[in-house]
């Protein structure tokens, strides 16, 4: 196998951005993408090939390769560096002798049986590992399977799946996000009446980046709950003005500033200054047009004044990222909220005392209807009879 050489001049431009990049720069300063990303993937499956061939030291070469391709202080260099010490230990100790191999000398007749039977069991068990990895792999869907198959039980067909997935284009939207920046991510797990996340590679990422990468979620939310708005206004089926409101209400929900939302991890980029930005334009929202939910985005950005994890440097990128998005999704509820209740500017928490008051009849009176009928936050979806 010839070796693999790179030269930094190749790459004159981001093949995510496509902005000019530095010589020799090994990660896009605008967009925090890997420069060789490309080259790294094409080295890492042909070194797990050349592993699953039982040959070590060769994919250990490989793997030494992909290093000078990446920053050294990155996460990813990180764990090629312990993984090519694992190689190379496990190709410098000594092989065990077979056990069948003994008992092929001792039972003499009945050897060749028990190297046939010891060589079968192996081949199963490997098919069984090989299986075990598949549905590890498949857990993306059958966690996703398990959250519609909660919603529907709930709502009924139509909510239940379209509200499964708007959370899908929510969580989708962190993964392009991470994936489109060259860093590790695995596809999102879905957790029935929690939630969902998406599990990345952040050791190391600047924090602008990895409020980008929250904020996208959010942002993903919004044009799901749009497309529902649109088709509402080109079907006049309330049930889609429903999925656009409760969209965009948990999606505003998301970006309360509490370390488990993603406004709590965008916020970590902002200075006491920007935080302050937040607090204002919440409180101003919440004026203007009478939401509560803003109340609570407020009082959540005033916490994090005081929990000192501010940065030093201010970053208005992030801060208008952050505050875009919160002004779409409340002009998306506005819409939809209007639509749903008929003309009347209904608030988030008189919604959600409706829905509780129409759930509790629906189980008193046993009825066939579904909660489809009524949204998470109260708003009437439309009959499921």
């Amino acid at each position: 196998m010839s070796a693999f050489t790179f030269s930094p001049a190749l790459i004159r431009n981001c093949r995510r951005c496509s902005r000019e990049l530095a010589p020799g720069a090994l990660v896009c300063q605008n967009c925090q993408a890997l420069v060789y990303a490309d080259e790294i993937d094409r080295l890492a499956s042909q070194a797990k090939r050349l592993e699953s061939k039982g040959d070590l030291l060769q994919a250990r070469y490989l793997w030494l390769n992909a290093l000078p391709l990446m920053p050294p202080d990155s996460e990813q260099a990180a764990w090629i560096r312990e993984h090519a010490r694992l190689l190379e230990e496990r190709a410098a100790a000594p092989q065990a002798p077979s056990a069948t191999s003994k008992w092929a000398k001792r039972l003499a007749p009945l050897g060749r049986v028990l190297d046939f039977c010891a060589t079968e069991a192996l081949v199963l068990l490997a098919k069984f590992k090989g299986l075990l990895f598949i549905l590890f792999k498949l857990k993306f869907l059958f966690s996703f399977a398990a959250f519609i198959g909660l919603y529907w039980a709930l709502w009924g067909p139509k909510f239940g799946v379209g509200f499964a997935l708007m959370i899908l284009i929510h969580e989708m939207g962190h993964f392009i996000d991470v994936k489109r920046r060259g860093l590790p991510a695995e596809m999102p797990v879905f957790l029935p009446g929690l939630g969902a996340y998406v599990r990345w590679g952040a050791l190391g990422v600047p924090l602008e980046t990895r409020a980008a990468v929250s904020l996208a979620g959010p942002l993903a939310g919004w044009f799901a709950a749009a497309v529902c708005a649109l088709l509402w206004f080109h079907t006049h089926d309330r049930i889609w003005a429903a999925l656009a409101q409760v969209g965009a209400w948990l999606n505003i929900l998301n970006l309360i500033p509490v370390p488990i939302l993603d406004g709590g991890h965008a916020i970590l980029a902002l200075s006491k200054a920007e935080r302050m930005v937040i607090i204002g334009a919440s409180l101003a929202l919440w004026l203007l047009l009478q939401q509560e939910l803003f109340i609570l985005v407020a009082a959540g950005a005033a916490w994090r004044l005081f929990t000192k994890d501010a940065p030093p440097d201010p970053s208005p990128k992030t801060t208008a990222y952050y505050l875009t998005a919160l002004t779409l999704l409340l002009r998306m509820w506005r819409e939809a909220n209007l639509n749903v209740w008929k003309g009347r500017n209904v608030t988030w928490f008189s919604a959600a005392l409706r829905m509780l008051h129409a759930a509790r009849r629906c189980v008193v009176n046993a009825q066939e209807e579904t909660l489809a009928e009524y949204l998470l936050v109260g708003a009437i979806a439309g009959s499921q009879r």
